[in-house]
């Protein structure tokens, strides 16, 4: 039978536990626990700030993006739909919790949604557009105008961008 052992390497002096952390040198020297304890501590507080400040932003763009969303965004994409569905192509308008999509009645999978991306450093509007090309969905995020703030967009950024992807379902 082996015996346990409870420990490895030297043995502890008058009961004092043995410490193996390796030093830290800058220069030659150890750090001062103070200043390093000084420093996580601004660290954490500066994070603090920033995710506050993130936080206070994303709630204002998310505000902004409502408002334009029910006064420019739905009714442009009910006028382009309307214009489609007149000339053969036939599109509805459907509006999720997370924005608005411009749909095909023809495939479930194909549409443009206008939605409010806050998972970036600064909120921004993004256009998803989703199409089915045989087994395959095609997925892609487009800014609506990059860097701009909700703000600051017109209609013509939203039918600008509409009209950019149209010829993706109309080619087939």
């Amino acid at each position: 039978m082996c015996p346990i052992v409870s420990h490895v390497g030297p043995e502890p002096l008058a009961g004092r536990p043995v410490r193996h952390t390796p030093p830290i040198a800058r220069e030659g020297r150890l750090m001062e626990t103070s200043d390093v304890r000084r420093q996580v501590k601004d660290a954490i507080q500066r994070s603090r700030r920033l995710a506050a400040d993130r936080r206070t932003r994303n709630t204002e763009a998310t505000e902004a993006f409502e408002r334009f969303r029910s006064a420019v965004v739905e009714p442009l994409l009910r006028q382009v739909a309307g214009a489609l569905t007149a000339e053969g192509y036939p599109f509805t308008v459907h509006t999720p919790a997370s924005g608005v999509r411009l749909a095909s009645e023809r495939s479930t999978t194909d549409f443009v949604e206008i939605r409010l991306d806050t998972s970036g450093p600064l909120p921004e509007m993004v256009a998803r557009v989703e199409r089915a090309k045989g087994r395959e969905t095609l997925i892609e995020d487009r800014p609506l105008k990059p860097g701009a703030r909700v703000e600051h967009l017109t209609e013509e950024d939203v039918l600008g961008l509409v009209l950019d992807v149209l010829p993706i379902f109309i080619e087939r």
